[in-house]
């Protein structure tokens, strides 16, 4: 062993030996400051040396850390420190990233290049969620590790690593995500802009996906993907389309609603009724007699993959919120919302100005005409 090698070693069993264990804490810091004062001038045995006593004395402290809080705070800051060294002591990291405490583990697990794939797929399956949340902040990220990630189906990790550019994702690994985002819209919504979600994937999400989140994907799709995306979701509409034609005959409910009118006793509770039980046909009718409007002009917008035009009609009726809510919750297409964008959707139907919205109804009556 060399002289310079058998001073740190000195140096090293001088601040342990000196020590009592209530101030190992305190040596820690000690030797984590003498490695990190010299760190880019050690060689592999230097660091090799600084590896055994370091993971000695985490060992050592992790016994008494759940009951002293400094001996906690000793492994947090070392954690932090040795996070971005590029040549860090391996098996001491890999003890840090390990601890139980995600204030100890965080900081090697979000940052230090100390961790291998191997070390980060274990973490991945047998860490608690905070764990494997720092792990999927890291930068760059192999699809063997992120494929860990979401097999533990934490909805957390998943909106993390869609929002990781650096985070490559397997199409195994997508469809876990998909499956998440079914009942998530911003995850759904975050999902379908990524360049790498396989082309499959992304006309799946966007069948399945409500009319909203169509509209919001739409909206945030990156220019070389706009065209893939209008043309997915305008095949979705002309489906629905379809379906709806052969699906719902309008006959009776119409019968029904005219009835009711002709009683007094179609107002916005009766509206409110239909919606609330998905009774899609009468829903419809109802909505276009209360807004003095028809059929023909309703049962697109309730199709549409935006809401504004619903609004227009909920508007010109003069009904409220709750109403709109569950008229919204009943269309075909749209499935059940989100409160983030019912949140939005309300904001937006709040701040619709009445007269506006009467001459919309107007305009787009002329126009079905002129179609017809």
């Amino acid at each position: 062993m060399s002289a310079a090698n058998l001073s740190i070693v000195d140096e090293l069993e001088i601040a342990i030996n000196t020590s009592s264990a209530e101030k190992w804490p305190e040596t820690i810091k000690r030797v984590t400051g003498l490695f990190l004062s010299s760190a880019d001038t050690f060689n592999s045995e230097q660091i090799e040396l600084f590896d055994n006593v370091l993971e000695r004395l985490i060992k050592t402290i992790e016994i008494r850390a759940f009951e002293n809080i400094s001996a906690r705070i000793a492994l947090a800051e070392v954690s932090s420190q040795l996070a971005t060294v590029a040549r860090a002591p391996p098996a001491s990291v890999r003890r840090l990233a390990n601890n139980d405490e995600i204030a100890i583990a965080g900081p090697v697990l979000t940052e230090s290049a100390r961790l291998s794939n191997e070390d980060l797929v274990e973490i991945a399956k047998t860490k608690a969620e905070p764990h494997l949340l720092a792990v999927s902040g890291r930068w760059w990220l192999k699809e063997i590790v992120t494929d860990a990630l979401v097999a533990r189906r934490y909805p957390s990790v998943s909106r993390r690593l869609v929002n990781n550019p650096g985070a490559r994702v397997s199409a195994a690994g997508f469809a876990i995500i998909l499956a998440q985002a079914q009942s998530d819209p911003e995850l759904a919504v975050e999902t379908g802009v990524r360049v790498d979600l396989p082309s499959d994937l992304r006309q799946q999400l966007l069948r399945n996906a409500t009319e909203a989140v169509r509209s919001r994907l739409l909206s945030r799709a990156p220019p070389h993907l706009f065209e893939e995306m209008r043309d997915a979701i305008a095949a979705v509409s002309a489906g629905v389309n379809r379906d709806m034609s052969r699906a719902h005959d309008f006959t009776a409910a119409t019968r029904m609603v005219t009835l009711l009118r002709d009683r007094g006793e179609l107002n916005e509770a009766a509206l409110f009724e239909f919606a609330k039980h998905r009774k899609y046909e009468e829903t419809v009718a109802a909505l276009a007699e209360l807004s003095r409007s028809t059929i023909e002009v309703v049962r697109p917008l309730m199709q549409s993959l935006r809401d504004d035009g619903v609004f227009v009609s909920c508007k010109v009726a003069q009904i409220g919120w709750e109403t709109v809510r569950a008229i919204l919750q009943c269309r075909y297409a749209g499935g059940s919302r989100g409160s983030l964008e019912l949140m939005k959707a309300q904001e937006q139907f709040a701040g619709m100005n009445l007269e506006k919205a009467r001459q919309l109804l107007r305009h787009w009556h002329v126009r079905i005409a002129s179609l017809n």
